[in-house]
């Protein structure tokens, strides 16, 4: 039979198509595999943020165009003074919703530390809070992740953040947002005690976001020297999370996570029914944030289905 150029470039472009349509329908196939949804931390991109060589403006439509996320979290530390800057804020909403990208949390530092024992210095830090509440509303946040640092004992801190977390949980409650303590260094490092005081909170908008690799609770000439079980940590913040923090700092060949099995504590998440978002936060040295985000991303792509 005589084939013309005209029918082997329609045989060839039907073959073409069939084969993108099948590798579009594996691809989709081994998405929905995954029982979570996957945002990008802006934290992942510190270092070229404090560079200057991307603003906070930028973020939204690199999340989406570089590393193929629609789910964003952004830092306060990258447009503090803006959190009442409402022509800012619109600029951010803008490029977020013409890029497809959904803002998810804001994660708020130097605001003070919901722990504190002083009533009046407690007091302020949750005031500092409410705007930064306003702000996630405005941007279409779900969510903002605070401190519940504080100086003194265990106890004492608990205490304190059992009622400045309850304090700001209630304005929050007013605009439908979630607040919510990351495992952070010091008291709120150690599951038990983070756990015990969402327990005492005991509200609906108050609850964890367990960082995969947040787990030290003391530091001492610039290592870890006091650390708190990861998986443990994990199982025990669980039943309070909305969210999950997705650490990373190194890989090994096989592109594995070096210091968290990610097989054993995606496993420790899903089984405490955990259907939320996991927010890729590479911090490592060893590879460029934007390869160590791709990494991570990869790693949860791979591991996830599998659990």
């Amino acid at each position: 039979m005589h084939f013309s150029r005209r029918d082997f470039l329609k045989k060839a472009g039907a073959t073409a198509l069939a084969a993108t349509t099948i590798t579009d329908l594996l691809a989709d196939s081994y998405a929905k595999k995954l029982w979570f949804d996957i945002s990008l931390a802006e934290w992942s991109l510190h270092k070229e943020l404090f560079a200057k060589k991307l603003t906070n403006l930028d973020f939204p439509e690199l999340a989406r165009k570089e590393f193929g996320i629609s789910i964003v979290e952004y830092v306060n530390q990258f447009f503090k003074d803006k959190a009442e800057d409402k022509t800012y804020l619109a600029d951010l909403l803008k490029r977020s919703k013409d890029n497809g990208v959904t803002n998810n949390l804001i994660m708020i530092d130097g605001e003070g530390g919901l722990g504190e024992l002083d009533a009046a210095v407690r007091n302020k830090a949750v005031e500092n809070h409410y705007k930064w509440v306003e702000a996630a509303k405005y941007l279409g946040c779900k969510t903002i992740r605070v401190n519940a640092f504080g100086k003194g004992s265990n106890e004492e801190i608990a205490k304190a953040a059992v009622e400045g977390l309850g304090k700001l949980g209630e304005f929050a409650k007013k605009t439908g947002i979630n607040v919510i303590v990351e495992n952070h260094g010091g008291s709120s490092s150690n599951g038990q005690w983070l756990s015990g005081v969402m327990k005492q909170v005991n509200m609906k908008n108050v609850g964890t976001l367990p960082d995969f690799g947040n787990f030290c609770i003391t530091r001492k000439d610039g290592g870890c020297a006091e650390s708190y079980d990861r998986y443990q940590g994990t199982k025990e913040l669980m039943p309070f999370a909305k969210g999950v923090s997705a650490k990373t700092y190194d890989f090994d060949e096989k592109g594995n996570c070096i210091e968290t099995d990610y097989t054993k504590i995606l496993k420790i998440v899903k089984d405490s029914g955990f259907k939320g978002i996991a927010g890729i936060e590479y911090e490592g040295s060893k590879l460029s944030e934007y390869d160590g985000i791709k990494a991570t991303k990869a790693l949860l792509e791979r591991v996830g289905p599998t659990v």
